[in-house]
């Protein structure tokens, strides 16, 4: 059984324009101690999906399909049943830490109020625990810094503070929505190795969200190309890296600037992603694919299981060669 499976996970939101359907028919499943690497363009869906999962849609967002957590249908539960799962078995690294934290509470305070809730510890026991979890992500001087407010501390500091809040409970399912964002290369290495260390201790499954190729490369199992809301490439690391099959994925390699290169301008995918709210006819990504048909302005591509069932892809161009 999987840790995680979802089944035709769509989202829409009520608009005073229209209905915005920002994720359509998603499917995916991970396993524990995995990660998943789900990567696309501002807006392809890949955030909507997961707060979805944690019950974190805006109150115009509705969801459908199914999302099964050990088994257990989790899609659209209550609040309070919600509140049983998170944290203790489910819990999320999100984008900005520093707006996830609250400025005026000292660390100790929001890291014990995670043990005090969820596991009934004491007061001194959740302490004790907090600095064990500092120590693990590699805070110096954790019990020092229990008593300093999230301001005190770095940039990637309050990345590894959230992580650590996050890892509380040992979750079997962390979900890290651009972990790495603005901290500079070497400290995103640094939280990128940490997650890896962290993913084999507690064989936990990760899901992460990045617009980072090369974040994906380095940590990631499985990867799922989203565009549009839609899945345009689903397989493994391998796979994804040396044989694409999907313009969209070759596309977004080659706007990857690489050193060997001697290029007097970058390669960029010309144009823009497609309205969400009236979505083309045909395929989504036709207007700016570089093997777009006559076909592909009418009809949407299915996604299609090749390779033995391990790989998925949306597209009918016949320039990919693959069995």
């Amino acid at each position: 059984m999987s840790l995680l499976e979802v089944k035709d996970l769509s989202i829409s939101f009520g608009t005073p324009d229209g209905v915005v359907r920002a994720v359509n028919k998603l499917n995916f499943s991970l396993e524990e101690g995995k990660t998943l690497g789900i990567v696309g363009e501002s807006g392809s869906g890949k955030s909507q999906s997961v707060f979805s999962i944690m019950g974190l849609l805006a109150k115009n967002g509705m969801a459908s399909g199914s999302v099964k957590f050990q088994g257990q249908e989790i899609l659209n539960l209550p609040e309070a049943a919600l509140n049983h799962i998170r944290a203790e078995q489910i819990a999320m690294i999100f984008q900005d830490p520093m707006t996830s934290l609250n400025p005026y509470l000292k660390v100790k305070k929001q890291l014990m109020e995670v043990l005090i809730k969820h596991k009934g510890m004491s007061k001194h026991d959740a302490f004790e625990e907090s600095v064990k979890m500092l120590d693990a992500v590699k805070i110096p001087e954790a019990r020092k810094r229990m008593e300093m407010y999230p301001h005190e501390f770095s940039g990637g500091m309050r990345q590894r503070l959230m992580i650590a809040m996050s890892l509380l409970c040992k979750p079997k399912l962390l979900i890290a929505d651009e972990p790495t964002t603005a901290l500079d290369v070497t400290v995103q290495a640094q939280i990128l190795s940490l997650l890896d260390e962290l993913k084999t201790e507690f064989n936990t499954g990760i899901i992460l969200i990045t617009h980072d190729l090369g974040v994906v490369a380095g940590l990631c199992d499985d990867v799922m190309v989203m565009y549009a809301g839609q899945t345009m490439e689903y397989g493994s690391v391998d796979n994804i890296f040396y044989d694409p099959a999907h313009p969209y994925t070759t596309s977004l390699l080659k706007s990857i600037p690489k050193l060997t290169d001697n290029l007097d301008s970058l390669q960029t995918i010309p144009g823009n992603p497609p309205n969400i709210l009236n979505l083309p006819q045909g395929c989504a990504f036709e207007q700016r694919c570089y093997a777009a048909s006559e076909e592909c302005k009418i009809e949407k591509p299915l996604l299609r299981s090749f390779a033995n069932n391990t790989r998925q892809r949306a597209c009918s161009y016949e320039g990919f060669k693959y069995v």
